[in-house]
């Protein structure tokens, strides 16, 4: 079995609901694991010379274009060497979090990871995105059609052109019920939705698991 490749971006650590669930998810988890922490180590923002060593020979970096080639080569390799994806990625401001997008600037490179034409070389693995939110965001909900995080990441990881990963999302919500006083009515709802989410990590990890094994 290859290894699953865990990316976490949450800042709260272990008071972060995305990462709670992520650790049901890891229980049940038999292979091995490559754990990237964004919020504890963060990878740069793309830059200019990381863009432009994209297109100009090894032999004619600048260095400041080497540093940024050897960032995105250990980033890919360690992208591609994966048999299986879980990211925590957490709802900031109807967003994802900065550190989150500043990796897949790194890692979504034409020729490495992108093929336009045959697809990408990842295309088909599993990909469990985890994403808590403070509020609801479904169907009936005040803030219905605000969801900017799961909607992008369906389409970054998971569309034929891009990534092409075969992406589940589990979306535990109402996390700010038992914080927010106003919300307190809404705690049963968010217990729900927390036990489900849960559920669904540990039942994801033994199908996944069974089918990366084969």
């Amino acid at each position: 079995m290859s290894y699953l490749l865990h990316i976490d971006s949450s800042s709260l650590g272990s008071g972060s609901v995305s990462r709670q669930v992520a650790d049901s998810f890891r229980a049940e988890w038999q292979g091995p694991v490559v754990h990237r922490d964004l919020a504890a180590s963060p990878v740069p923002h793309l830059t200019a010379a990381g863009v432009s060593a994209r297109i100009t020979a090894p032999a004619r970096h600048t260095p400041e274009q080497a540093k940024a080639a050897a960032v995105q080569d250990e980033l890919i390799d360690e992208f591609l060497g994966a048999g299986a994806y879980l990211f925590t990625v957490p709802m900031y401001n109807y967003s994802m979090p900065s550190v989150f997008k500043a990796w897949l600037d790194q890692v979504m490179v034409a020729g490495r990871t992108l093929d336009f034409v045959n697809g990408s070389q990842a295309a088909g693995r599993p990909a469990v995105v985890i994403s808590a939110r403070g509020g609801g965001y479904g169907p009936g909900a005040p803030h219905h059609g605000l969801d900017y995080v799961v909607p992008a990441l369906e389409t970054i990881l998971g569309h034929a052109h891009t990534l092409g990963l075969d992406v589940t999302t589990v979306t535990p919500e109402l996390t700010l019920a038992p914080h927010n006083p106003a919300m307190a009515p809404l705690i049963p709802l968010y217990e729900a939705s927390l036990a489900d989410a849960h559920e669904q990590a540990r039942q994801l990890a033994v199908r996944i698991g069974g089918r990366i094994a084969a």
